[in-house]
């Protein structure tokens, strides 16, 4: 069977399927572990049309289950990968045994704590990563150091940091005693460690973050470690999505 011209990218209907994310796929499709009816697939433009059999690391993909999201409580000291070189836990090996296999919604640092979004459909999770959507990501931070509102207020303009720019941050602080502070941390962008590296700049060294929203999703109640589903009503409303499978048409 010839290679099709029409059809959708490969590399979206690996994530689709709930593989890995978008952009995994891509590493999947250079490393040669992705074939299309049996050829190996060499560039993630590889159009994929009806009828056709993609398969990674020789097994064929399934036809993908409804999308679903769910909350988890990451606890510290997990990193964020299905398999870390350095041999540290992961949180992937730490969910319960009866989730299908997942993809998080973009990434918390080994050391941080809270709100982590899983799914199983690639796309969903691109979705919601775009910093395009502008969602708020809100954290609560224990600081070493004696801050003031002042020097956080001047956050709100963005800062740059070693060449890096950091869009608004708001940042409120909670209390603050002794040699510590708590404070309420809101950024739209989410670069990486941009919350740490923040603080630094203000001679503050972050000693716990604990990720306690992410858009329109909670942690709330959720005890670490737990894994709870989110309606999908309430998440397809918020991401304009109709009742149906995120699969080709």
């Amino acid at each position: 069977m010839a290679e099709p011209s029409t059809g959708e990218r490969i590399a979206k209907i690996i994530a689709r399927a709930g593989i890995c994310s978008r952009r995994d796929a891509e590493k999947l499709i250079a490393e040669g572990r992705v074939a299309l009816d049996g050829k190996t697939v060499t560039t993630p433009a590889t159009k994929v049309g009806e009828g056709h059999v993609v398969a990674v690391d020789g097994k064929p993909l399934t036809e993908p289950e409804s999308a679903r999201l769910w909350r988890y409580h990451k606890p510290s000291g997990l990193v964020v990968t299905h398999k870390d070189p350095q041999g540290r836990p992961t949180v992937f090996t730490n969910l319960p045994k009866q989730l299908p296999r997942v993809v998080s919604v973009g990434r918390l640092d080994f050391n941080t704590e809270g709100l982590l979004l899983l799914t199983n459909d690639g796309e969903i999770a691109r979705r919601l990563e775009l910093p395009t959507g502008g969602w708020v990501r809100k954290y609560r931070v224990r600081l070493f150091g004696k801050p003031t509102q002042a020097q956080f207020d001047k956050l709100a303009e963005g800062v740059t940091i070693d060449g890096v720019k950091y869009g608004p941050v708001i940042a409120d602080l909670e209390r603050s005693g002794g040699t510590h502070a708590w404070a309420t941390v809101s950024i739209k962008e989410g670069k990486n460690r941009e919350v740490k590296r923040v603080m630094e700049s203000l001679g503050l060294k972050v000693a716990r973050l604990i990720r306690v929203q992410f858009g329109p999703f909670h942690l709330g109640q959720l005890a670490e470690g737990e894994v709870e589903e989110i309606p999908a009503k309430l998440w397809r409303e918020h991401l304009g999505i109709g009742r149906k499978k995120t699969k080709p048409e």
